[in-house]
């Protein structure tokens, strides 16, 4: 078989370049989330590009808010802080007393998420203290007796920690409620993670990334 020119060779190399670049601008423009083999990231899973919204938002997640349930700084409202270009979630739990702190999933409260095939979420935050944060669906949104997993302190120090969404990784407290439903029905309809917790705690929340989830910017 006769081999092509140096030129042709040149030209099929162009070719072949720009088929890719058109082929990788399709897929991240379908939201296709491009994988990562950085050391310590669980097989299967990888932290998602960073993006931003047009308003304040942590990984485009917009609504970060004190709940007004327990003493809390600030007492209500957004806990978006300005953090050099981009933005922190800082809330502090004030007194020994059950604390809430909200993020909704889908940028506004009436949203849910279908997280059924994700396998969990990355969290870079810093806590002084254990708490926990609950997986709450739409359909059984108020209340403590929600599937929950530990967050552990970090002793004031920044760190990015992985958290499963495999079931046995989910729990419930006696003391809030077993809930009625399971977890996996909460999970394919999930409308927010709540951190409650029931200590004094300083926590500070730089970055959420939830595997195979974007959320809408509103």
């Amino acid at each position: 078989m006769r081999l092509p020119s140096t030129h042709g060779r040149a030209k099929v190399a162009k070719t072949l370049a720009a088929s890719a670049c058109v082929l990788a601008v399709s897929l991240l423009g379908q939201g296709t989330v491009a994988n990562a083999s950085a050391p310590g990231v669980p097989h299967g899973h990888s932290p998602q590009l960073n993006w931003t919204c047009a308003s304040a938002s942590i990984d485009g997640y917009q609504q970060w808010i004190a709940s007004g349930e327990g003493t809390t700084i600030p007492a209500n409202g957004s806990m978006l802080v300005r953090r050099g270009r981009g933005y922190e979630a800082k809330i502090q739990f004030v007194n020994a007393e059950w604390h809430v702190a909200v993020v909704w999933l889908g940028n506004q409260f009436e949203a849910q998420a279908d997280l059924s095939r994700s396998g969990g979420f990355w969290l870079t935050y810093s806590a002084t203290d254990d708490l926990y944060v609950q997986l709450r669906p739409a359909s059984h949104w108020s209340g403590g007796d929600k599937w929950l997993t530990k967050i552990p302190s970090t002793g004031g120090a920044v760190v990015d920690k992985y958290f499963s969404f495999a079931p046995d990784q989910w729990t419930w407290l006696p003391e809030l409620g077993q809930p009625s439903y399971s977890f996996a029905s909460a999970i394919a309809e999930a409308r927010g993670l709540v951190f409650v917790g029931k200590t004094p705690n300083k926590l500070d929340f730089r970055s959420l990334r939830i595997d195979g989830y974007r959320p809408p910017c509103k």
